[in-house]
């Protein structure tokens, strides 16, 4: 194990303080951007809810335009609109993604600035975000501050899930009679689960407890213990809030995260994507992310499926085919009257293989099914009538069998869920699927094939 000298201490403290300084001289700006700016409070307007007021930028007096946006670049439009300050978010920006339809097309793209809600991180990326931020909190104190206030500006969540290894297992030992036959079935090790989990917490004592410290210290910082699941199972069923309430003003939920498949959290209708660990450091620090307005590719469902289909060959199906229609570096929203037939858990599926088809996010606009699946993981009743009456109120509640709700996409392709067929795929190659009818044939073809 290597070891910092002093004086490799002192050059990082010294760097960690001219970030602060640059991080101070920031916020000043901005704050002082934001007092001076009015450009969209006249959007604000008032929902009241089971005795309950709150406010929310009433996107559609932006004009017709609004109508138009896939929802996926509604939930663009709206973070540039609340967080307009003409320093990071300008009214250039708001002005290029309502113009979207236009914009989308020009070749070189144009870019904006986008703030997500939150921020989501696994223990691997999360554990380095953490001690930078002990990192600024100690240069704080050197510099006679006070290093508490150093904390995440943007609401963010650690799920510590990649350290468990399996080295207990449930062992299905069959017992034999007399004539080879199985006469019972035993298991060994019962409690294997707590056993791995014991030797988790053993092995990472030291980096436990330092989280368990963060979880204490830091504000706008959630931290999940071991033990709790995986990241994207916890984003789906606790920490996705697919509305936001801060200080009385009602937001949609979006995401950035540190593992390539957040986009799992698209299929509750949460816009969110992977990102890089120091893109996710700027957005705790409260920086927006520059990017280029995207293309948006319509992706039609229609029918339903066979009896013998199952919800892996539908989500092979659609990743074979986004393949070859080519969609990296665009969105794909989802819609039509097929996308109603579908559980929350396959719209998961489906957006969860983003990487493979290589499209930033694969998007399922809340619907009434969305609904059911947060009351089934025990969202509070009053937050789901608040995020429905708010999501309709602003025009991102979808009726996938209402085309009328049908926004303009970049382009748009159609599949037919009767078409979906029994199919076979991977381990390591998703894409390169096979339906069972082909299975000999392709087979054979294996054979030969150099």
């Amino acid at each position: 194990m290597e070891y910092c000298d002093s004086d490799d201490i002192n050059h990082t403290t010294i760097r960690l303080a001219a970030c602060l300084k640059q991080t101070i001289v920031y916020v000043t700006l901005r704050f002082a951007a934001m007092a001076e700016n009015v450009v969209y409070t006249h959007h604000l307007k008032k929902l009241s809810v089971d005795g309950n007021e709150y406010s929310y930028f009433d996107l559609p007096s932006l004009g017709p335009k609004y109508d138009k946006l896939p929802f996926s670049i509604r939930v663009l439009l709206e973070s540039a609109v609340r967080n307009c300050d003409n320093f990071q978010v300008k009214d250039q920006d708001v002005e290029a993604i309502l113009d979207w339809e236009k914009n989308q097309a020009v070749p070189d793209g144009v870019e904006i600035a986008f703030r997500p809600a939150r921020v989501i991180l696994q223990d691997f990326t999360g554990v380095p975000a953490v001690v930078d931020f002990a990192a600024m909190r100690d240069a704080v104190k050197k510099l006679g501050g006070d290093p508490n206030r150093i904390n995440p500006v943007c609401p963010s969540d650690l799920v510590i899930d990649h350290s468990v290894q399996v080295d207990f297992v449930r062992i299905h030992r069959p017992n034999l009679d007399v004539n080879g036959q199985i006469a019972e079935c035993q298991y060994s090790k019962p409690e294997a689960l707590q056993k791995n989990q014991d030797l988790e917490f053993e092995r990472n004592k030291e980096r436990f407890m330092f989280l368990k410290w963060g979880a204490k210290a830091f504000q706008n910082m959630l931290i999940v213990p071991p033990g709790s699941g995986i990241v994207h199972q916890v984003n789906l069923e606790y920490l996705a809030r697919v509305v936001f309430t801060s200080e009385g003003i009602l937001y949609p939920d979006s995401v950035v995260g540190t593992d390539s498949h957040t986009t799992m959290i698209n299929g509750l209708g949460v816009l969110g994507w992977g990102v890089g660990g120091i893109e996710a450091e700027a957005v705790m620090l409260g920086q927006a992310i520059s990017m280029l307005l995207p293309k948006v590719v319509g992706y039609k469902i229609v029918g339903q499926l066979s009896q013998y289909a199952t919800s892996t060959d539908l989500v092979l199906t659609i990743t074979k085919h986004l393949r070859q229609l080519g969609v990296v570096g665009k969105f794909v929203e989802f819609f039509g009257p097929g996308v109603a037939e579908l559980s929350i858990a396959d719209r998961a599926t489906i957006s969860n293989m983003c990487p493979e088809y290589g499209a930033t996010v694969g998007f399922f606009p809340v619907d009434k099914n969305s609904l059911v699946y947060l009351r089934q993981t025990n969202r509070d009743e009053n937050k789901v009538q608040l995020m429905e009456e708010y999501l309709k109120s602003v025009r991102m509640f979808r009726n996938y069998s209402d085309a009328s709700q049908d926004p303009v996409f970049s382009e748009v392709v159609t599949l037919d869920l009767a078409t979906v067929v029994s199919s076979v795929s991977g381990p390591k190659r998703p894409h390169d699927r096979v339906p069972v009818v082909d299975m000999p044939t392709d087979f054979r073809q294996c054979l030969i094939n150099k």
